[in-house]
């Protein structure tokens, strides 16, 4: 089992800003990419963001422009940050990796953290 530790939720007023971390093990082989996934209250969890190890990115139109995704040099850890902020970006985040095993792909996820965006 990956273990994904996550940080950088909270409360922000409108317009304001956050930065998610998530670190898989550095001892990890096969990641082929990492990235955001959120889910609001009663809504399906949706795609935020991705990014390659050969840092291809792709993120949902809603946050076009606003939240960008990076990853460190050992691409073991993800980055979201987190611009512009507004009420429909509250959900819990939810970090993501996808490793290749002999088996296949597999995906692990992070315990989630907790963005809320409200005056």
């Amino acid at each position: 089992q990956v273990q994904l530790v996550e940080s950088g939720g909270g409360l922000v007023q409108p317009g304001g800003s956050l930065r998610l971390s998530c670190a898989a093990p550095r001892s990890i082989f096969g990641i082929i990419a990492m990235g955001w996934y959120r889910q609001a209250p009663g809504k399906q969890r949706e795609l935020v963001a991705t990014i390659t190890t050969g840092g291809v990115t792709d993120c949902v139109e809603s946050v076009k422009g606003r939240f960008t995704i990076s990853t460190n040099n050992a691409k073991s850890t993800v980055l979201l940050q987190l611009n512009s902020l507004n009420p429909e970006d509250t959900a819990v985040y939810y970090c993501n990796t996808k490793i290749l095993t002999p088996l296949g792909n597999m995906n692990y996820w992070g315990q989630g953290t907790q963005v809320t965006v409200s005056s």
